[in-house]
């Protein structure tokens, strides 16, 4: 699962627990972009964005910090990160996890036949999707929609409140709160 993650939140953490629990996973890497390349630079720098993923996923077994993005330079490209895992792990099977309003986009990412060739696609709903209300998924061989609870949190309206100095407790992990408290972000 890759992203952002400036900052991680509960809703990343449930998303990945409905695709890990829908679809028998072993693990669920979160990868940090160190450069994301389809959007502005984040306000928070790649480590702490890292440190930020640790705290979040150290309490679940089945959750990873991965810092491959972070060891490259430029643009973190989602195919070369998966062709990375490959070569490291090449008898393994390998899911990337988006969201449902990030699905769509993929076609228009770097190599992306590529891409869906290297893994399998879990498409996490958006919360309020559901039923007929879900987006339909076109018709590619590897991608699968996943169920389950989601939470409407989002990045942007973590860091909102925290400049506007509102409480993010319950929106993120407590020890993810507390370090950006301490190392003063998005204030």
């Amino acid at each position: 699962m890759g992203g952002t993650f400036d900052p991680i939140h509960l809703g990343h953490l449930r998303a990945a627990e409905n695709a890990r629990e829908g679809l028998g996973l072993d693990q669920v890497a979160f990868v940090p972009a160190r450069v994301p390349p389809h959007r502005d630079r984040p306000p928070s720098n790649a480590l702490d964005r890292f440190a930020m993923v640790a705290l979040a996923t150290a309490g679940h077994p089945h959750f990873v910090p991965s810092d491959l993005e972070l060891q490259r330079e430029g643009p973190s490209y989602t195919v070369d990160t998966l062709a990375a895992l490959r070569a490291g792990r090449p008898d393994d099977a390998f899911v990337v996890i988006v969201g449902s309003d990030t699905f769509p986009e993929m076609r228009s990412w770097k190599e992306s036949e590529r891409l869906f060739a290297l893994c399998a696609v879990a498409v996490v709903g958006r919360p309020g999707e559901g039923g007929e209300e879900a987006p339909p998924l076109p018709e590619v061989s590897g991608v699968e929609r996943v169920g389950g609870p989601g939470l409407p949190i989002s990045s942007s309206a973590i860091r909102e409140r925290v400049r506007r100095g509102l409480s993010v407790r319950y929106l993120v992990p407590d020890a993810v709160a507390d370090y950006i408290a301490k190392r003063g972000l998005y204030s």
